[in-house]
């Protein structure tokens, strides 16, 4: 084999094949072992329709023995410019996701196939919306099968969903203990009494629940399943998600733009300021936006095509930005569940199937930190020293937002603290952010004391 394409970390699971990384790009190997499945997808015609329908990554073949003279085929995907993971979605974008393996799920028994794996980790997010990514997770539908990754998607997709549903509130803290998908068992202690009303929930997490304890370690091969009865498994599971919806219960900082909007033209000054700021900035590609809430700032990025990440703590102000954006089309920006102060740690087999959240952006062109410093180092007692070390980690040009101790905010922060906080002023922050990056730009925003700040990362 050569060098270049041992299977990355996250791609050892499956005999069939794996995806490899060359020169920076993305491909996946076809083993002989696959070759009989992956021929099936292309002639039963299912590739061309869920690629046509945008539910499955398109990819190209290589010529014979590019790269690998063993391999029996290998396909270079349509390439995706961020990896995330289903602990960093919001509520709606994991649903559209479990309906989406639902869908496919469907269209592969139309086509003598079936959906051998549905795990959220097979999906991902592709020009504004969830597309499938795993070529290889399809195999031939035999008579009387039944639908092996049944199970995985309940914990996987319906698990965290119906905790969310019925618990108004994020999980994904609890989705990154459990990466492989929330226990049966534990999902139907968890659930509140009333929940077994429903009779797809009942069936599909209590019933499963209990008939996976009683069956355990026994051999489930003989089991025959009729095809219309998978169909309705499918059906049945496909009404439940539908049904599902994250209740808005509001957060504390969840309509701060709402308030904020109201003094004194306070943020239109402010997108004006960054806007004209931005348009001077050299072919800015990528972005970040920490502590973007509803994307009031990051989709002006996206409208200029800079592929933004918009990262937040609030889940409920995250899932409204991923509503607007399937609402509105919108393809160059990506809404994630990122709390500043714990993000995505390396997971997996040896930390290194999942990357962190901070090694995925690092380098990205322009971060933007508004209204969010006093949250950082007032709320959470964050030196400015830090801040700006893992801000200058993961961007290039910054656009930074200080927001003084006397700011109305600021003091609502400070309500039930003691104030320890001498060392929170303007010079200070300058002068830790000096550390790292060189100021281009410093204006007060008119009506505030607050200031904003364009910086480059400089190389000292």
């Amino acid at each position: 084999m050569n060098e270049s394409n041992h299977p990355l970390p996250s791609s050892y699971r499956d005999p069939a094949g794996f995806i490899f990384q060359y020169e920076n790009e993305v491909y996946r190997q076809v083993n002989e072992s696959g070759r009989k499945d992956y021929e099936l997808l292309l002639q039963s015609g299912l590739y061309d329709l869920i690629t046509k329908k945008k539910w499955l990554i398109r990819h190209e073949e290589m010529p014979a023995g590019f790269l690998n003279k063993n391999a029996y085929k290998i396909l270079k995907p349509e390439q995706i410019p961020f990896i995330s993971f289903p602990y960093e979605w919001p509520f709606s974008m994991l649903k559209e996701a479990a309906l989406l393996t639902l869908r496919i799920a469907k269209a592969s028994l139309g086509h003598g196939m079936m959906l051998k794996d549905a795990t959220p980790f097979n999906i991902q997010w592709h020009k504004g919306a969830m597309i499938f990514i795993d070529t290889l997770s399809f195999e031939e539908y035999k008579d009387g099968s039944p639908w092996i990754a049944y199970r995985q998607f309940c914990e996987c997709f319906l698990s965290p969903l119906l905790l969310m549903h019925y618990g108004r509130a994020s999980l994904h803290a609890m989705q990154l203990a459990y990466a492989e998908g929330i226990p049966l068992q534990l999902t139907s202690r968890f659930l509140p009494w009333r929940s077994r009303l429903s009779i797809h929930t009942y069936l599909h997490i209590h019933l499963h629940a209990k008939v996976a304890r009683k069956n355990k370690g026994t051999d489930q091969k003989g089991l025959l399943v009729p095809k219309n009865k998978l169909i309705n498994l499918l059906g049945s599971l496909e009404m439940l998600v539908h049904s599902l919806s994250l209740k808005d219960n509001g957060t504390v900082w969840g309509d701060y733009y709402a308030e904020v909007a109201n003094r004194n033209d306070y943020l239109t000054q402010k997108k004006t300021i960054i806007a004209t700021w931005v348009e001077k900035l050299p072919a800015l590609k990528t972005a970040i936006d920490f502590g973007s809430n509803e994307g009031e700032f990051s989709l002006p990025l996206a409208a200029r095509s800079i592929y933004t990440i918009a990262a937040d703590a609030d889940p409920v102000a995250v899932n409204k930005l991923h509503k607007t954006i399937r609402e509105t089309n919108i393809q160059h920006i990506i809404p994630l569940i990122i709390d500043f102060t714990y993000p995505s740690p390396a997971i997996g087999l040896a930390n290194k199937e999942r990357d962190s959240f901070l090694s995925r952006i690092s380098n990205t062109d322009l971060g933007l930190c508004l209204a969010l410093i006093h949250h950082l180092c007032i709320g959470k007692n964050i030196p400015f020293a830090s801040v700006a070390s893992i801000l200058a980690e993961s961007c290039k040009h910054l656009i930074i937002e200080f927001v003084p101790a006397t700011d109305e905010k600021s003091k609502q922060l400070l309500l039930n603290k003691k104030d320890i906080y001498q060392w929170y002023t303007q010079l200070e922050f300058e002068n830790a952010f000096g550390q790292h990056f060189d100021t281009s730009k410093k204006q007060l925003i008119p009506g505030t004391e607050r200031v904003l700040y364009l910086m480059r990362r400089s190389h000292h």
